[in-house]
């Protein structure tokens, strides 16, 4: 098996700590693996299941609950986020209004970043704070955008300012509002704004040789020596805002389901012509860094498979989570892959995800 060979290396070779991955071919299961250690200082190896901090993994589950909402006619994709946010109303680097949109929000296009060094109280959702929604938001509301909303693409804090949205339109919080449209209807029991099973919290860790166990805060270099400050804590505190862009705990099997319904024309959740809208480019010809792909509601849509160096077809939409994640939906071949580890960055944005997303195409042949 190409998929034993590809996790058997990044463990022995002390990229990954532990992980799983889980495939399905045409709605049936296909493929399912555990490798690696779920507490590496303990000796205990990983458990199928495990719960892990989800990071970006919480993104397309939002969106598919601002979808949901949208079906219901509780909120349009061209409505104003002012309208239900008043405080957030930022305007362009010349002082001039802007109007940014609820698709703006789900695209990335708005104008928004991922960090704001002019104020560092500002939590982009995976590291500590005690901020709530408006307290969070009206400050990131005063920083001016990068670009006029819908000119250009910046992967950016856009969905937690959606799920800040979302809970306001809801009247609740955010776990309340994907809890009655998305992970309630697809019996996701174990994921959300919470941790289901203690006992079954995957231990982070962050890349090294060997990868460490996550400190709190821990900040996790990237190539550029820059990272993301991770808060493993963050999920169990009562006073942080619920981070719709990073804020989630849940399962493999969770996510597989989640990703299988989102296929399967929305799963009952969001109308089939709202799931064909997620799948599709959505930005049109706004330029991206990342070759041959465009951007969805839900993640990344592969144009050019070729240019993207992805065994997936046309179509494809793709995305992870900064916690050790990645996962991809193949309309074309009807292929669903969720692979999740305990290692950051190395298991979303490292070459493991990579060749282990080629291996299970290569097995599913």
């Amino acid at each position: 098996m190409h998929v034993d060979a590809v996790m058997d290396a990044a463990i022995a070779g002390q990229k990954i700590v532990g992980a799983e991955v889980i495939a399905y071919k045409d709605g049936a299961l296909a493929l399912r693996r555990v490798a690696g250690h779920f507490d590496r200082e303990a000796g205990t190896p990983m458990v199928e299941n495990a719960i892990y901090r989800l990071a970006s993994v919480t993104k397309p589950i939002v969106a598919a609950t601002a979808l949901a909402m949208v079906d219901k006619g509780l909120l349009q994709l061209d409505d104003p986020v002012s309208r239900h946010l008043p405080y957030f109303t930022p305007s362009l680097a010349d002082g001039s209004p802007a109007r940014i949109t609820i698709h703006h929000l789900l695209t990335h296009t708005g104008g928004l970043a991922y960090a704001y060094p002019a104020d560092p109280s500002i939590s982009t959702g995976l590291g500590p704070s005690d901020k709530g929604f408006e307290d969070n938001f009206s400050r990131v509301a005063r920083q001016p955008l990068l670009f006029a909303p819908g000119t250009a693409w910046t992967y950016s804090v856009a969905i937690d300012v959606l799920g800040a949205a979302l809970a306001a339109i809801h009247g609740g919080s955010l776990e309340a509002a994907v809890r009655q449209h998305i992970s309630g209807p697809l019996r996701m029991a174990e994921t959300g704004f919470f941790v289901a099973d203690m006992g079954r919290l995957a231990k982070p860790y962050a890349d090294g040789t060997p990868p460490m166990p996550m400190g709190d805060p821990q900040m996790v270099p990237n190539e550029t020596g820059e990272g993301p400050t991770f808060s493993p804590s963050r999920i169990f505190s009562a006073t942080a805002f619920q981070s719709g862009g990073a804020g989630m705990a849940g399962t493999p099997e969770d996510i597989a389901t989640f990703l299988e319904a989102m296929r399967r024309n929305g799963g009952g959740v969001i109308r089939p012509e709202t799931a064909a809208l997620a799948f599709s480019n959505r930005i049109g010809d706004v330029h991206r860094e990342e070759p041959g792909q465009r951007f969805g509601y839900l993640g990344a849509v592969i144009d050019d498979p070729v240019a993207a160096n992805s065994a997936s077809a046309r179509g494809t939409v793709n995305w992870g989570g900064v916690y050790g994640h990645s996962w991809l939906v193949d309309p074309a071949n009807g292929i669903t892959i969720v692979s999740m580890s305990n290692t950051a960055l190395e298991g979303c944005t490292g070459r493991y995800p990579k060749d282990l997303i080629k291996s299970v195409y290569a097995d599913l042949s």
